[in-house]
């Protein structure tokens, strides 16, 4: 055994992030009277919070920024890694040249980073900026850019562990209509099984699950089932047996396949890293081989860590054996990433190749975006928690996963009905929402608080789907760009000192502020607003701000505060329906901040939302919104784009026009002009016309005179 290690000093640096997972602040801290940051994959039920302990996952990979420059070291070992930080002013002498030799002396401060790792290869990238947005591209140039995700999966997914037969799947569906609540996914966790055999059914519960399946297709919903890389010990479970012939799991050190405990009981666990084990597991996702499966059913890997109950640190024992004769401690953090993996591509080849996966993984390392989401694991339902989550998903979504986000309402526990509201406000925000329990919960859908939470919880989820559009186009840069979906500020305004250690709201691209409230009996919440040069749009009461400070902003326990900023343009759905299936040909509307100069950009990606066309035969449309001189222009933003939509814009909203203008009128590129009714406010100083036909792939203008 052997461990590498090498010593970093930033200079001037004293802001780093990154190097996830941890239920820690966004911005890394000083290890110096502590425990170092240690990345390992583990299965820590009810994880401590501001702890540096490994949770889930692991991406070892920090970034330093100060002002006019951001910087990246990406650490490429999947062994177990400690990170130590120290940050330390450091007194630097210059000599002048006027009069007697003098020296002149200045403070700068410096950061020690220092990575140990008890295997492997010193493999180091230095990723040289010098901005936020270079850094992201240069370490998707080794790790990949975020998957494209189906438009589905963006939706709100409903999961408990679990759902206890076909009948209790069919009611949640039906009270989810019954209520008017939109939803995308039902999930089923490991009691859907026989035994916790994974790829079957329990005959009893689930007699008939293509029959389930055709129920929540009609509804144009999908099923996600749950499938762990743990095999249960059974000489009558084809997929144990197939495996054990071919040498497909982990071996112990004396040669004889590894037998651990888990959900199933005794189990042994396949070797994701053999190629030959990944192209095997991915097969068994194919239709014919996974009786019961259709085409919308896609899946959740868990305990990929990969979880052992009686393990050491409940996971696999170190010198256990992998194909090659690999000892587990060389490559355990990248175990649960090679499941994600070879799971996405059982999907993508069940479809013949046409249709994009959805696949939810627990444990993550560097490049785990190809494949899909995660999630922060098992939560608690406390109000700390909640507050955690923010710097957790900022951190993961810096270091390249951009799809991930929190179990809504706390996995462990029970939450009291202002909380769950609280966390369905946030996550509403964040790129992958999802409500999840423990089993030892009390049941938690929406409508089970009365009816003043149900319509709280409703109004948020609902407020999801018309931002669909937008979150769409922000994925569609994760995909094409690295940029990430949710922000912290410094990315965003990587010039303002303030932001620097901001991790209570985050920008939602580059135009959305979102300030989750985060604690009890909240009446006032302190938003900061960076650039003083620039306006800020409260979403819903139009009130604006000069940014540049702090604002008090009222509360009630039907909003949280979130800001458009002036010079941006956000695309809505006018119309929400029961799932994203049945918003396919819905309007649009147009939300037109303008900034101080009178002027506002913005963009929509739009594609079929499930296929893999948008790539291979340029089925995708990209629209640019743009308004200066008082005219507001949708142009074509990639030519390549060969998507035909029938969607018009119905409704554009503008905010912060100073006057009442004269008139109103389209001009289409067919060259006909129109007049259209508008109502103009002079308190909110808002601009809106409705009853547009404004179709979204061709070319028109708006003249406001």
């Amino acid at each position: 055994p052997t461990s590498v290690g090498l010593d970093f000093s930033l200079h001037g640096f004293e802001h780093l992030y990154g190097i996830p997972q941890h239920a820690e602040s966004h911005q890394l801290k000083n290890t110096g009277d502590g425990d170092a940051y240690r990345l390992y994959n583990l299965d820590v039920y009810g994880y401590k919070i501001h702890d540096k302990m490994g949770i889930y996952g692991s991406v070892p990979y920090l970034l330093a920024h100060k002002l006019g420059r951001t910087i990246g070291i990406f650490w490429l070992n999947a062994s177990e890694t400690l990170v130590e930080i120290n940050t330390q002013p450091s007194v630097e002498y210059t000599w002048t040249q006027v009069g007697p030799a003098a020296a002149k002396q200045k403070v700068i401060s410096r950061t020690d980073v220092c990575w140990i790792s008890e295997s492997g290869i010193i493999d180091v990238f230095l990723l040289t900026g010098p901005t936020p947005s270079d850094v992201f591209k240069q370490y998707s140039y080794l790790t990949g850019t975020q998957a494209m995700p189906p438009l589905f999966s963006l939706g709100y997914h409903q999961c408990r562990w679990n759902y206890e037969d076909e009948q209790d799947v069919k009611a949640v569906d039906a009270g989810f209509d019954e209520h008017d609540i939109p939803y995308d996914v039902i999930w089923l966790d490991i009691e859907h099984t026989e035994g916790k055999r994974y790829f079957t059914w329990d005959k009893k519960r689930f007699a008939n699950p293509k029959r389930m399946q055709e129920l929540l297709g009609s509804k144009k919903r999908k099923l996600v089932v749950i499938s762990d890389p743990h095999i249960k010990i059974d000489p009558d479970y084809s997929v144990y047996t197939k495996a054990k012939e071919q040498g497909f799991f982990v071996r112990n050190r004396e040669g004889s396949d590894f037998e651990g405990v888990c959900w199933p009981g005794l189990s042994s666990y396949l070797d994701f890293t053999n190629s030959k084990v990944r192209e095997w597991y991915s097969g068994l996702f194919a239709f014919p081989a996974y009786q019961g499966s259709t085409d919308i059913l896609f899946i959740w890997n868990d305990m990929n860590e990969p979880s052992v109950f009686r393990g050491p640190e409940l996971t696999l024992q170190k010198n256990a054996i992998h194909h090659g004769n690999w000892e587990h401690r060389e490559l355990h953090n990248i175990y649960g990433f090679y499941q994600q993996m070879a799971t996405a591509e059982g999907l993508i080849q069940r479809s013949k190749g046409k249709e994009r996966p959805f696949v939810l993984s627990r444990s993550f390392f560097a490049g785990s975006q190809k494949y899909g989401a995660v999630w922060t694991g098992d939560n608690t339902a406390e109000w700390s928690y909640l507050k955690i989550s923010i710097p957790m998903l900022l951190t993961l979504s810096i270091t390249g996963i951009s799809f991930c986000g929190a179990d809504v309402g706390g996995f462990i526990g029970n939450p009291d009905a202002e909380l769950l509201v609280r966390w369905y406000q946030a996550g509403a925000y964040q790129p992958f929402f999802r409500g999840h329990a423990n089993m030892n919960t009390k049941r938690r859908e929406p409508w089970l608080f009365g009816e003043e939470y149900t319509k709280l919880i409703r109004e948020a989820i609902r407020e999801r789907y018309t931002l669909l559009p937008y979150l769409y186009s922000l994925f569609y840069h994760a995909h094409v760009a690295s940029e990430p979906v949710m922000r912290p500020l410094w990315i965003e305004f990587p010039d303002e000192l303030e932001t620097f250690g901001v991790e209570d709201e985050y920008m939602l691209g580059s135009a959305l502020l979102v300030h989750p409230v985060t604690e009890p009996k909240t009446t006032m919440v302190d938003v900061f607003l960076p650039r003083s040069n620039e306006i800020w749009y409260h979403s819903k009461t139009f009130a604006h701000w000069r940014g540049g400070c702090t604002v008090k902003i009222p509360v009630a326990l039907n909003t949280i505060p979130v800001f458009q900023r002036s010079g941006s343009v956000v695309p809505i759905k006018t119309t929400i329906g029961k799932s994203t299936g049945w918003m396919t040909n819905s309007s649009f509307g147009l939300r037109v901040a303008v900034s101080t100069e009178g002027s506002a950009v913005g963009e929509l990606y739009l594609d079929d939302g499930h296929s893999f066309q948008y790539l291979h035969q340029n089925q995708f449309l990209h629209r640019k919104f743009s308004f200066c001189s008082s005219v507001l222009i949708n142009s074509c933003a990639d030519e390549r784009g060969r998507y035909l939509s029938k969607c018009v814009v119905e409704q554009i909203l503008f905010l912060g026009l100073k006057k009442k203008p004269s008139s109103v009128t389209t001009h289409s590129s067919d060259g006909k002009d129109q007049p259209v009714a508008f109502m103009y406010c002079a308190k909110t100083s808002t601009l809106n016309l409705e009853k547009l036909s404004l179709n979204i792939g061709c070319d028109w203008e708006v003249h406001i005179k």
